[in-house]
């Protein structure tokens, strides 16, 4: 391992700038190769004196000394040698309007996931919700934030990422039930709609994913099989026996939701269509049993 870069010019027994400290730790980040190194440095350093990050553009006279200088050195220490994620460092995330707890035991809550949640924002009033690896809780918590109403539970094969999921709720004081068990094993056919990003990434793509996501990210939450549809195959198995779910809503990788279109309607939910994430990729798949 390359020897800790560290922001220019500071050292524990003087202050300095806010604008000093930022050069140097963006000028680390991005020798590392890691793709946003302005926006990485000012979160750390934002969360390392405890500010917003939009105080760090507005207080010019903000200083970091002390065992600041420490923390904020080992911060882009960890993000530009080791390449671990922003919100690992942080232990936060923001999904919708949430700030969440995050750590090695989940996957990092995406953008494009909220369109699982934005599919669940439509359901009928008082509908009972699976959601189906809830990892962090994102997508239970976020449904159960916007719309009180929902029955929601969250479900995850990951006793570890439930600690997670559970923590986060409890901090949030949102009331979403969680449940320890393999996709539906052992549930009962209660819910009027299952919402899930499981594992989706091929074994193929493996080498192709960024360090941050190989080094740090959960393995058992990325990869299913051969082609990536492992763990959907075995879900939309269990809900083809599952006749009260009147929809299923399901988050694909790129190129995946022709193959999944087809699975859903193997598994008797014969209208199905995809919605869209913000680069134009069919990133959720729906099902619905109409009638």
């Amino acid at each position: 391992m390359s020897p800790a870069p560290r922001p220019r010019h500071m050292s524990l027994d003087s202050a300095t700038l806010i604008r000093d400290a930022l050069d140097g730790a963006i000028t680390a980040i991005g020798a590392a190769g890691c793709e946003t190194p302005r926006l990485d440095a000012e979160v750390l350093l934002a969360h390392v004196l405890g500010v917003e990050r939009e105080r760090l553009l507005v207080d010019r006279d903000l200083t970091v000394q002390g065992q600041a200088v420490r923390a904020f050195q080992d911060a882009v220490r960890r993000r530009a040698v080791e390449r671990e994620p922003v919100a690992y460092i942080t232990g936060r995330r923001g999904f919708r309007h949430l700030d969440l707890m995050v750590d090695p035991r989940v996957l990092i809550p995406r953008p494009e996931t909220e369109l699982l949640v934005e599919v669940g924002l439509e359901l009928p009033r008082d509908a009972c919700v699976l959601d189906v690896g809830a990892g962090s809780g994102a997508v239970a918590l976020a449904l159960k934030d916007e719309r009180p109403d929902l029955d929601v539970t969250g479900s995850d094969v990951s006793e570890s990422a439930l600690q997670v999921a559970r923590a986060n709720g409890e901090r949030l004081g949102l009331a979403v039930r969680w449940l320890r068990t393999d996709l539906l094993e052992g549930l009962a056919d209660e819910f009027d709609a299952v919402l899930c990003n499981l594992p989706y990434v091929a074994e193929a793509e493996r080498a192709a994913l960024a360090p941050e996501i190989l080094r740090h990210e959960p393995s058992q939450a990325l990869f299913a099989g051969a082609d990536g549809l492992a763990a959907i195959r075995a879900l939309l198995a269990q809900l083809a026996e599952r006749g009260r779910v009147r929809l299923a809503a399901i988050e694909v990788g790129a190129g995946q939701a022709g193959a999944v279109r087809e699975l859903m309607r193997t598994a008797d939910f014969p209208a199905v269509h995809a919605e869209r994430d913000l680069a134009g990729i069919e990133r959720v798949v729906v099902g619905e049993r109409r009638g």
